[in-house]
């Protein structure tokens, strides 16, 4: 368990918040990083993990037409399918990994291509790209080495996006809640 999940875990359990979580590239890891946290399921609202273009289009509801310059490995896909979680979910937050991890390229995209998307209640998005706040990751190294990046780097943007939506009066009641820290 990594201390960026907990503390995701503790603002969305002070926020009430819920959190599900879409993931094509990362085979499950995202879910388990968040659930490995004590008292997660005060916040983890489930899983959609899915290897094929498929479900993602008929669970998350991401149009199959719509075009994007790169096939299913793209910025708008990996927005469009954090709305749609939030949406298929019902939940006020929502978290994506998409990309390359494999033996090879996929649709033209190079292994190491990977994008993270939040998708929620975070004000101006200047990030959008079809929906949701995405960053776009170039990274080195194997398969596993991809995906353990991947999952630090869609907790690590979402703590930013849930950190920059507390006021003061929540930082307060947090500190009090667990215990001046």
């Amino acid at each position: 368990m990594s201390s960026t999940a907990t503390d995701v875990v503790r603002l969305l359990t002070v926020k009430d918040g819920m959190l599900p979580v879409a993931q094509t590239l990362t085979d499950g890891f995202v879910a388990a990083e968040v659930t490995s946290v004590s008292r997660a399921s005060q916040a983890f609202r489930g899983s959609v993990t899915a290897s094929a273009t498929g479900p993602e289009h008929e669970l998350l509801g991401v149009d199959a037409t719509a075009p994007t310059a790169n096939g299913a490995v793209d910025a708008q896909v990996a927005g469009r399918m954090a709305v749609g979680l939030r949406r298929a979910i019902g939940a006020d937050r929502g978290i994506v990994t998409t990309g390359v991890s494999g033996a090879g390229p996929q649709d033209g995209q190079a292994v190491g291509t990977v994008f993270v998307a939040v998708d929620g209640p975070f004000g101006v998005d200047s990030g959008s790209a079809g929906g949701g706040k995405v960053k776009a990751l170039r990274l080195n190294g194997d398969r596993e080495e991809i995906r353990r990046e991947s999952v630090r780097s869609v907790l690590a943007l979402l703590l930013k996006e849930l950190a920059g939506e507390q006021t003061g009066n929540e930082r307060a009641q947090d500190t009090e809640r667990n215990g001046g820290f």
